[in-house]
């Protein structure tokens, strides 16, 4: 499911589910959370890289997944979305800076993944969209970390129309720094693990509190319940 290497201080988690272009279901989103929060407290972790095996980076959530999901009662399908607010919040939130390495698809909560992360790199095969509405759903947990990357007017569009984008528009929007060939995607992440390491620990944890502080609401217990709420509730209505 996970894939973990920590090497020269940087921590590598791949997500391993390649058969099903690394959609997250209930056990991936725990593990994930699990992991960010172990890394956090290992000294030797200094630098985070989330990437992934396979064609896609993520396809976001498994639909088999939210279909069993759209059983539940009201209390554990909000219960449920919690879990996914609590691991876009803490992967925004980890104290160490992280770098999203997308070689391929990233979809609907794959985008979020990107989004949640310091710095995205992306190879020029790689593809976007927030496909949430053509399902019937709203990228509604996501929503805070994305629209703080991209802008209001940008998913304004992405949100509504749910199309398909490549990577040079991705680094246009702001979803991705930078946009380079397959076969120099590593390099480039190594590049930028190398600037990072050269910081302090302390002074790049204040740095990440200071950008959070000074330039957007911090994410708080009632945002995160009420994007899980309205996730919670859409994903039950005839449409999802």
């Amino acid at each position: 499911m996970l894939q973990i290497e920590i090497c020269d201080g940087v921590a590598t988690i791949r997500m391993n589910r390649p058969d099903v272009h690394n959609a997250f279901d209930d056990a991936l989103i725990a593990a994930l959370t699990a992991e960010l929060r172990r890394l956090e407290q290992l000294p030797e972790a200094r630098v985070i890289v989330l990437a992934a095996n396979g064609k896609s980076f993520s396809a976001g959530a498994d639909l088999n997944w939210m279909r069993r999901m759209a059983t539940y009662s009201k209390e554990e399908n909000v219960r449920d979305a919690m879990a996914l607010a609590d691991l876009m919040r803490t992967l925004d939130g980890v104290k160490k800076p992280t770098i999203a390495r997308v070689q391929g698809a990233a979809f609907g909560g794959g985008v979020g993944l990107v989004a949640c992360c310091d710095i995205a790199v992306a190879s020029t095969e790689a593809a976007f969209s927030l496909s949430e509405v053509r399902l019937g759903l709203i990228p509604s947990v996501i929503s805070p970390y994305v629209i703080a990357a991209i802008g209001e007017r940008e998913a304004r569009r992405y949100f509504l129309t749910a199309e398909r984008f490549d990577a040079v528009e991705a680094r246009r929007i702001g979803l991705v720094h930078d946009v380079v060939d397959s076969g120099a995607l590593d390099e480039a992440v190594a590049k930028i693990a190398g600037q990072l390491l050269k910081g302090g620990p302390q002074a790049l944890a204040a740095a990440k509190k200071l950008i959070a502080d000074v330039s957007r609401r911090s994410m708080d217990d009632a945002l995160s319940a009420e994007t899980a709420r309205r996730i919670a509730a859409i994903r039950v209505e005839s449409e999802g």
